[in-house]
């Protein structure tokens, strides 16, 4: 048995414990069952298998069947792209309440695993489309996330053309902060469960020229850095001035 077959459970209605996992649940504001009624939750619930994995585990691999799509309920996650050289770099970040592994195609384009102990709903895509047509609030919903993800993703592109590496950073730095207070976390110190290496793959940059720019901020008194997984922003309001390309803080 695998990790994964290990802790994988069904969910059984909205009855006792699940009642409670699902109103409870740390994506449930943010996430694609926010607008549910009761009625539709159940169906959701019913149709859903909870998965806890732990840190670095994969959840799905690039070229494999696309036959789930997955919504992060706790934890954190790296989206992975294998480059022609056969290494495997990091092209997104995901939090509690992001979908995950909604493709149009037959096969993922991209892998995904986790960087923290993480929980997943992981839905068929088959009893998706069936929910879609019972509860069409839930269809709306998960557009509206796509549109959402699709608008971020061309920030970035925009970032990683036009921007400089202070820029991307700072753009980094502000758009970690934002991704947890919307979830609830209050700062001003926000967990970096990523490795530089990640944070320069995902930016365009080296290992090196991300260490080099978050010790420039530290210096000039932007952040300071609480060990290797967490940074306080000290002035928020530079870095979201260099995040909007107004020059130098």
């Amino acid at each position: 048995m695998t990790p994964l077959d290990a802790t994988r459970s069904r969910m059984d209605g909205l009855g006792g414990s699940e009642a409670t996992i699902c109103l409870a649940c740390g994506s449930r504001s943010v996430g694609l069952c926010a607008p549910l009624d009761a009625t539709a939750l159940g169906d959701m619930a019913r149709a859903t298998e909870r998965i806890r994995l732990a840190p670095r585990e994969p959840l799905f691999r690039q070229g494999e069947p696309a036959r789930h799509v997955y919504t992060l309920t706790d934890g954190t996650a790296r989206l992975t792209r294998v480059l022609p050289d056969g290494r495997q770099a990091a092209i997104g970040f995901r939090f509690p309440g992001d979908i995950l592994g909604f493709t149009p195609g037959a096969e993922h384009a991209f892998g995904a695993e986790t960087l923290t102990e993480a929980t997943v709903c992981r839905l068929d895509r088959q009893r998706l489309d069936a929910l879609f047509r019972r509860h069409p609030v839930l269809e709306r919903r998960f557009l509206e996330l796509c549109a959402r993800e699709l608008a971020a993703t061309q920030d970035h592109v925009l970032a990683l053309g036009r921007f400089t590496a202070e820029e991307r950073c700072a753009a980094f730095l502000i758009s970690l902060a934002e991704a947890q207070e919307k979830r609830g976390h209050v700062g001003p110190v926000f967990h970096l469960h990523a490795t530089r290496a990640d944070i320069g793959e995902f930016l365009g940059m080296t290992l090196e020229t991300v260490s080099r720019t978050f010790s420039a901020f530290r210096k000039r008194g932007l952040i300071r850095l609480h060990g290797q997984s967490a940074v306080e922003l000290v002035d928020r309001a530079s870095l979201a001035a260099l995040a909007a390309g107004e020059g130098e803080a």
